[in-house]
């Protein structure tokens, strides 16, 4: 970790207050402003690679190692962009990441919420196995990881306001447990929720310069089955782990394998349907996005300006 947690939350927060209000001020075109938030949002997402190299996250840690270099190239390019098609997807990248993180940070940083959001979702996954004729699970205790050692919610004496750990998907767990009170071996934490996915979705669409209906119209399309097939992976995993329990590959449970690399590749290729489908009703999003990818020469039309 190259910056304390506290400071880190601090630069991770300026880093958006900057893009958000460069996006705002996008008539005056703010280049200093953007420039400095493309960089402390890259740096606070670089920060937490340890974190995640720690848990054994080999995909979050090459994505967090990844941030960095890339803020850095989109601050560059901010101050070469030479057209206004290119300075238009610019923008809207600012306001996109501003109003994506914004949301999932303030949830992350505030421990009431990431708790409602864990027990919203672990809930719901528990009565979707239930319904679908899996283990009946039910929650059990929620630990807060400390410095001291692991306490329950009930005596977390810490701040429930707000934290400046820049951990927070692993900081609150959920356990889930059988009927008789037997733990499963699988704790709830707030990665769990799809949140990440939902912002993302959130923020894209929010900052388009679009009528308010279409946004409206995508979002009730793309956030609740993103929130369905979220459940549908929980509920498999959990199905997965208590039924296959002696299964193992390279030394990994079959929880392990699926949450790791299965339900991951799943949720990606999910999120790439997803996507070409918000493509075809908001081809404004799809031109943004196919600009953005010029550097690296993907999805880019043969002699065509887009």
């Amino acid at each position: 970790m190259l910056v304390s947690k506290e400071v880190i939350s601090i630069i991770g927060a300026v880093g958006l207050l900057a893009l958000a209000l460069s996006w705002h001020r996008r008539e005056s075109s703010p280049l200093r402003l953007s420039q400095v938030g493309w960089v402390c949002v890259g740096l606070y997402f670089f920060n937490d690679a340890t974190t995640y190299l720690e848990h054994d996250d080999l995909i979050l840690t090459v994505f967090s190692v990844m941030a960095l270099p890339m803020a850095v190239g989109m601050a560059v390019w901010e101050a070469r962009a030479d057209d206004d098609r290119t300075r238009s997807s610019l923008i809207w990248a600012r306001g996109a990441v501003a109003y994506a993180g914004g949301p999932y940070l303030l949830i992350a940083h505030v421990p009431w919420l990431s708790v409602l959001a864990i027990w919203f979702v672990a809930s719901q996954a528990a009565v979707f196995l239930r319904f679908s004729g899996g283990d009946d699970v039910m929650l059990g205790e929620t630990w807060v990881n400390t410095a001291q050692g692991q306490v329950t919610w009930a005596e977390f004496e810490g701040n429930r306001w707000f934290m400046g750990s820049s951990a927070e998907e692993y900081m609150f767990q959920t356990e889930l447990l059988l009927v008789d009170g037997t733990p499963i071996g699988i704790n709830f934490v707030l990665a769990c929720t799809a949140l990440q996915s939902m912002v993302i979705f959130i923020g894209a669409i929010a900052v388009l310069d679009i009528d308010w209906r279409r946004r409206c119209r995508v979002l009730f399309l793309t956030i609740p089955l993103i929130h369905v097939l979220n459940l549908f992976r929980n509920a498999g995993l959990i199905w997965l782990h208590t039924t296959y329990q002696q299964w193992t590959l390279l030394d990994m449970s079959v929880f392990e394998f699926g949450h790791s690399y299965v339900a991951r590749f799943v949720s990606l290729f999910a999120m790439f349907l997803m996507a070409l489908i918000m493509f075809d009703l908001l081809p404004e999003l799809h031109r943004h996005i196919v600009r953005l990818l010029a550097p690296l020469g993907i999805l880019q039309p043969p002699n065509q300006k887009i």
